[in-house]
């Protein structure tokens, strides 16, 4: 019984880690897939909307406020940096990696200039600070919280890209981009609102992950690597990719250092290297391989 009451706790400890994880990575899948844009500094945007948020909470002393006003800040700085420079770099993969990964640098040192070496933490809203017995112990609401979003964004792009004129508009821009400019489409325009959707979602899981994770300089290196893998394994520009991808990462983070501590540091490695020997193109790619 102990056993199992062990592994339901890890279990639930792997699905907001995944929730986390695919809003991250599912803008950073989406840019790459579609706009053909490697931007290595998307998770220096979830670090950015995690300090505006401390910032925010720090002076209306509200959860709920932060959570909406930090993703429009973080979209806002997001859509500048796409217009000014990394628009520009579209179709050089090794330029776009060397610019990008050097705004991951302007970032760190951007935070640490604004906001001090300083870790802080963002306080749990009142309504979600009680826990409740599960499997033995007691489970923090907050993280179902995280997960339960994550679901519902999920589901929310699915439909966007399923059911609304925007999804139709995307999906004919990656089939046949020179076709849809020809009838008039305004593919730019629909690939950029598809870019700040992606940024808004990095800012949003950034103050959702600041009352469970640390906020300091740096945070966003950290989870980068996840995420990237989590988008190799899944598939660029793939949604149900990254939905699937983010929770067998989370899975081997969270069950991994528990069961094999002495592999844990390469695990997740481990894992993406399985997967790319059967599927190298990734799990669910947006195009099946021929």
């Amino acid at each position: 019984m102990e056993l199992v009451n062990f592994l339901g706790i890890q279990l639930l400890n792997a699905l907001w880690l995944s929730a986390l994880f695919f809003m991250l990575a599912v803008g950073l899948s989406v840019v790459f897939g579609l706009l053909d844009v490697l931007n290595l500094a998307h998770c220096t945007l979830y670090m950015i909307g995690a300090y505006i948020g401390y910032t925010i909470v720090g002076l209306v002393d509200s959860y709920w406020f932060a959570l909406l006003v930090a993703p429009v800040a973080v979209t806002a700085i997001g859509a500048v940096l796409y217009l000014v420079l990394l628009r520009r770099l579209r179709g050089n993969h090794l330029v776009q990696a060397l610019v990008t990964f050097g705004l991951l640098f302007v970032g760190y040192d951007a935070a640490r200039m604004i906001w001090g070496v300083e870790q802080f933490k963002i306080a749990e809203p009142t309504l979600l600070t009680e826990s409740f017995p599960i499997f033995g112990q007691k489970y923090p609401f907050y993280r179902l919280f995280v997960f339960g979003v994550g679901l519902a964004t999920a589901l929310a792009l699915y439909l966007g890209l399923d059911r609304t004129r925007l999804g139709a508009i995307v999906r004919a821009g990656v089939d046949d981009r020179e076709t849809a400019a020809i009838l008039g489409i305004n593919i730019d325009r629909a690939f950029f609102i598809v870019f700040c959707i992606g940024t808004a979602l990095a800012g949003f899981a950034g103050v959702l992950a600041a009352p469970i994770r640390t906020i300091e300089p740096g945070m966003d290196v950290e989870i980068l690597i996840p995420a990237l893998i989590v988008v190799v394994i899944g598939g660029p520009g793939s949604l149900k990719g990254a939905v699937l991808g983010a929770f067998i990462i989370a899975t081997a983070e969270t069950f991994g250092p528990v069961i094999l501590p002495e592999f844990s540091s390469f695990i997740m490695y481990a894992v993406m290297a399985g997967v790319l020997l059967v599927r190298p193109q990734g799990l669910l790619p947006v195009r099946p391989a021929h």
